[in-house]
């Protein structure tokens, strides 16, 4: 059955008010990337034991851990980033989260990302060594500016690797944005990542300007990719990352009631397939 989960930052700093949120929806796991407006690698032993605690109790599991591994520049110093993401994997095993996410690194401006290649699978290639052993899987996000941002990219480097601890995470309003007003994510690249798709960031824009919109309301063609993940048994976690009201490098915010449009949107995207999920 699918999974519903999401970004419980975008809903409210404080914990409690994520988990009102979540629960309102009948959501019962979270992909954790921040609380009490701290990073997730930033958050200390106490607020993590904290975190623990408050999430057992509520009976919510965190999905995975959305960590910011990936998002320097490629040409920034990596040994101090590599110490955050054994941390990030320490969290992982701690909150029994399945999945952390990365990225392949921010491509300076102007340059041509094949020049950048080899630097960006050394490390991708750091990462998934670090990881191997932890029963931990490495999430690659398309995200603007990095290596990984078209279909044609992401694939290059996940064959590259070629190893089962590193996946993608499907995020078709990143592939829009990207894309501009040729924006096709499904028609273009779904076919070509899905051998590799173990995650779907919930998350549609618009294309030519990028306006992040609601599910189903924009050009991210995520009408046609639950049809096709659906159709091909695909039983995995679906995360909101709605970024309604605000859209960051780095994080985004959508408030509890655009959360909750966000994920009545998805729901009857859902609905319209006569889909389950919990």
């Amino acid at each position: 059955m699918w999974k519903l989960t999401g970004f419980a930052d975008e809903i409210d700093p404080e914990l409690d008010r994520q988990i009102e949120t979540l629960q309102a929806e009948q959501m019962r796991h979270l992909e954790l990337r921040g609380v009490w407006n701290t990073n997730v690698v930033r958050l200390n032993d106490e607020q993590i034991a904290r975190i623990e605690q408050t999430l057992n109790a509520q009976g919510i599991a965190v999905s995975a851990i959305a960590s910011p591994i990936g998002k320097i520049g490629i040409q920034d110093d990596f040994t101090p980033h590599l110490a955050d993401f054994h941390r990030a994997l320490d969290l992982a095993r701690r909150l029994n989260a399945p999945f952390v996410r990365i990225f392949s690194f921010f491509i300076p401006d102007g340059n041509d990302p094949a020049t950048h290649r080899e630097a960006v699978l050394d490390r991708l290639a750091q990462l998934v060594r670090a990881a191997d052993g932890t029963g931990v899987t490495l999430l690659h996000e398309n995200e603007k500016g990095i290596y990984g941002d078209t279909p044609a990219r992401c694939h290059d480097l996940l064959t590259a690797i070629d190893s089962p601890i590193l996946r993608a995470a499907w995020d078709p309003a990143n592939f829009v944005q990207v894309a501009g007003a040729a924006a096709r994510p499904h028609d273009d690249g779904f076919d070509l990542l899905r051998p590799f798709i173990a995650y779907v960031h919930v998350k549609d824009a618009k294309s030519g300007g990028g306006c992040v919109t609601p599910a189903g309301e924009g050009d991210g063609q995520l009408r046609e990719t639950i049809a096709a993940l659906h159709a091909d048994g695909f039983d995995g976690f679906f995360s909101l990352e709605p970024h309604l009201a605000d859209a960051g490098p780095f994080s985004g915010f959508s408030g509890p009631v655009l959360f909750q449009t966000a994920a009545q949107a998805f729901k009857g995207l859902l609905d319209e397939r006569a889909i389950a999920w919990t």
